[in-house]
């Protein structure tokens, strides 16, 4: 009796592997070895690199590099899943026995990240075949649009531009690290608020930029606006600020300077709030 034809070749020419408890392609094989549907055991590789052997002799000039490594890592790396597994799973005295046991789960792992690769790989594939589809426009924008585009605003005049620019390109000062934290002393905020009071009297309103101008550091800004706060707490000021973000106005309300230095004297001194 003549034997049976062997099954035809795939379509797109590539490698099937037909043992007797599988049938399909080599990548289908991998996957399910590695997601344990199937013991590396069972694969008879001795057959199967045999027939790919004729496969690529089959396919005379017209063989895939590709296809030749890409079988050449699946090979090895089942090869060395089959001699691990193989091992017996008593007491092992041998190092290198051993040694093939602990590698078990790191073959496993090449199986997976060769088949991460692939996959990669295949995307950047079709990323670039979608990229070949593409066209920079190579002409220039319609007059159409072009009369959409909104006017260029800059919102200062060349007088404020040449300030900016002369800021921008004047050399930078040597960078330098303040020490004067180090040796700052603490501000009172009741002191601030005694010496606000006696100076909004005299002046009945001022702007916060005003009953700041003598300030030499920041602490004593702050301490200034906190101050203002108690007071404006204590309902003998008032705010008024026209715009968002813009300048601040205190207006006194608590009476004559008179009565303000008489209160200040007669207020009996007591433990002071400090900041910073």
């Amino acid at each position: 009796m003549a034997a049976a034809p062997d099954p035809p070749a795939p379509p797109d020419g590539r490698f099937t592997v037909r043992l007797a408890n599988f049938e399909g392609p080599f990548d289908l094989l991998l996957q399910l070895i590695s997601q344990h549907q199937l013991d590396v055991t069972e694969v008879a590789l001795h057959r199967v690199t045999d027939d790919f052997i004729v496969h690529i002799r089959a396919m005379g000039s017209e063989w895939s590099l590709d296809e030749t490594t890409e079988f050449l890592v699946i090979a090895a790396t089942l090869l060395d899943l089959k001699a691990a597994r193989l091992l017996p799973a008593g007491d092992v005295e041998d190092e290198d026995d051993l040694a093939l046991l602990e590698a078990k789960d790191l073959l496993f792992a090449r199986l997976l990240q060769y088949r991460a690769y692939k996959q990669v790989a295949a995307l950047f594939s079709e990323l670039e075949a979608g990229a070949l589809r593409r066209y920079p426009r190579s002409v220039a924008l319609e007059d159409r649009f072009q009369e959409l585009l909104p006017e260029v605003m800059l919102g200062v005049d060349p007088t404020r531009f040449a300030d900016i620019a002369a800021v921008v390109f004047r050399p930078k000062p040597p960078p330098t690290v303040s020490i004067d934290h180090l040796h700052m002393g603490k501000v009172s905020v009741r002191e601030t608020a005694a010496l606000l009071r006696v100076r909004l009297a005299e002046l009945g309103t001022a702007t916060f930029a005003e009953l700041t101008s003598d300030c030499e550091h920041t602490m004593e800004v702050v301490a200034r606006f906190l101050a203002l706060l108690e007071l404006y707490r204590e309902a003998t000021v008032l705010f008024e600020q026209a715009d968002p973000l813009g300048e601040l106005r205190v207006e006194w309300t608590g009476g004559t300077v008179d009565d303000v230095r008489a209160a200040s004297a007669a207020s009996a001194p007591d433990e002071e709030e400090e900041y910073g």
